[in-house]
């Protein structure tokens, strides 16, 4: 079989692609994959370097108010989309697939003009704007939210889960994370607080101000400030004069965090579509702070959708401070049942063999 696969911008639009495209050419090493997707995303360096053929368009998305800028955008549009045409007439693929970004826009927009079943993957609980433009002659549509099923005509759309939470999943079986090189003790129940791999300061700075009633608590604490900013948390614990105790461990980055997450009881983060994936098909509690500067504030609604079934608590960064982070983690850290109850609802949410629910859901659009 001949695919198409186009996404990008961010690493949650191309993760679950790449991710479904591994599980796919493990069940068929005959697979013939062609990723196209923009000039200046992230995927123009991820995408190669996994061994895949890519190509290239030039396309920006629309600016949100007035602008002559969005002339530019409209003829880009065009632009790639005559691109996209060439692309898919000289590769004849059985079937295109979609998992966001704008540069998915022209590509399944001229698969759809040239008759070529077209897949769509949504990975919030809330619909992008080009998977709305696009669904509208899209043959089915692959969600990773319930929640977001309301947001297609009826009978289109189906849960499959986020393809990479399959590849976390895998890595249960594998050797685990020594956290003995973190001073840790692997018995001792343990929660993980990070912003994601570049840090996020608002979660920094509440979690330095809780550093001092976290020490001796009855459980282990593992900070990730980011790369960047692991120096500015430093700074500021040794301004203030705050000391951290054995059961607490601040690094700048966690590079092997699938194998960390089996030890981990809580993770406590931002709400991006592709982390609570992995956090729900492992059964995780959470304590969700969404980040409230991205497109259609999804990453709130993905939260709102875990805390609506027990699955999640959630701070808004409005209401984030050292106090309130500590007086949440605390709470799901002594209170045991509380937290394993928690832990089952995430669980019930996740879908642990995503990649091949897709694949099947795109199997099913070619005749």
């Amino acid at each position: 079989m001949k695919v198409v696969f186009s996404g990008g911008g961010t690493g949650g639009h191309i993760y679950p692609a790449l991710a479904t495209i591994e599980t796919w050419q493990k069940q068929d090493p005959t697979l013939d994959v062609l990723y196209i997707g923009g000039e200046r995303g992230l995927e123009k360096e991820i995408v190669p370097a996994a061994g895949l053929t890519f190509k290239a368009l030039a396309i920006q998305g629309f600016v949100r108010s007035l602008s002559l800028e969005n002339a530019r955008t409209i003829y880009l549009f065009l632009t790639a989309t005559h691109k996209a045409k060439k692309l898919l007439k000289a590769f004849q693929p059985d079937v295109v697939i979609g998992t966001g970004g704008y540069v998915s826009g022209p590509v399944l927009y001229a698969a759809q003009q040239l008759k070529i079943p077209t897949v769509l993957h949504e990975q919030n609980s809330v619909v992008g704007v080009t998977n709305k433009f696009l669904a509208r002659h899209v043959t089915k549509v692959g969600v990773a939210f319930p929640a977001a099923l309301k947001e297609f005509k009826p009978g289109l759309a189906e849960v499959v889960g986020n393809p990479r939470a399959q590849q976390v999943v895998a890595g249960e079986n594998e050797a685990r994370f020594d956290v003995t090189t973190l001073g840790l003790q692997p018995t001792v129940p343990t929660v993980l607080i990070f912003g994601g791999s570049q840090g996020a300061p608002r979660i920094n700075k509440a979690v330095a101000e809780a550093i001092q009633q976290f020490n001796g608590r009855p459980y282990q604490v593992i900070f990730a400030t980011g790369k960047k900013r692991f120096g500015d948390v430093q700074a500021w614990l040794q301004e203030k004069k705050v000391t951290v105790a054995p059961n607490v461990a601040i690094v700048p980055y966690i590079a092997d965090m699938p194998h960390l997450m089996p030890h981990v009881d809580v993770v406590v983060g931002r709400a991006g579509a592709t982390s609570l994936a992995e956090q729900t098909a492992l059964g995780k509690a959470m304590v969700l702070i969404p980040s409230p500067y991205v497109t259609n504030d999804h990453q709130t609604k993905n939260a709102q959708s875990l805390v609506a079934v027990g699955a999640a608590e959630m701070i808004t960064e409005a209401f984030l401070t050292g106090t309130t982070l500590f007086a949440t983690v605390d709470h799901l850290m002594t209170d045991p049942k509380y937290r394993e109850n928690m832990a089952m609802m995430s669980q019930q949410l996740g879908v642990r063999d995503a990649a091949d629910e897709f694949i099947k859901l795109i199997k099913s659009t070619v005749k």
